[in-house]
């Protein structure tokens, strides 16, 4: 009868920034599978350095044989991909170092990845960063909050549970 004084369980969950940079919409990525959020919605970072933490607490669920991309899945079933710069697949892991491997449990701030910015510009290779919620459809809403300059751990999304 008096449930309605119980304290409702945090309704948003928020995602931070894996790296330093300028944080942007992903409709600004140059790459359709991110600007029409055929992954799911979220945000998108220019990085200014090649450190890529973890934007969550959570199990790396996926590592990429080639490095350039990182999925993680937190406690609360959040499905984050971090996935570092535009058609970097093609690099086969050339200027990426990894700090984890699938399955292990990160904390948000933990270190993931090393990308070298300046070896995959060089290559010829966009270094924007998205990091998609790819389980979008389970959530009522998924925004950016933060379209600025953004340090690793800055809150940059915001889920809204249903």
């Amino acid at each position: 009868m008096f449930n309605f004084f119980k304290k409702k369980e945090d309704a948003k969950i928020i995602i931070a920034s894996p790296v330093k940079g300028k944080a942007v919409s992903l409709s600004e990525v140059n790459d359709p599978t991110f600007s029409e959020c055929m992954l799911g919605k979220g945000v998108a970072v220019i990085p200014e350095d090649g450190n890529i933490y973890a934007p969550a607490d959570g199990e790396i669920s996926l590592l990429f044989d080639t490095l350039h991309a990182v999925s993680l899945t937190t406690a609360k079933g959040v499905e984050i991909l971090v996935h570092v710069g535009l058609d970097t697949v093609a690099l086969k892991g050339q200027g990426f170092t990894s700090h984890v491997a699938t399955g292990d449990k990160v904390k948000k701030g933990d270190l993931l990845l090393t990308a070298d910015l300046e070896a995959i510009k060089a290559a010829g290779y966009e270094t924007v960063t998205p990091v998609v919620i790819c389980n979008t459809d389970d959530y009522a809403d998924v925004e950016a909050i933060s379209l600025s300059d953004v340090n690793p751990g800055d809150d940059v999304i915001s889920i809204t549970t249903k």
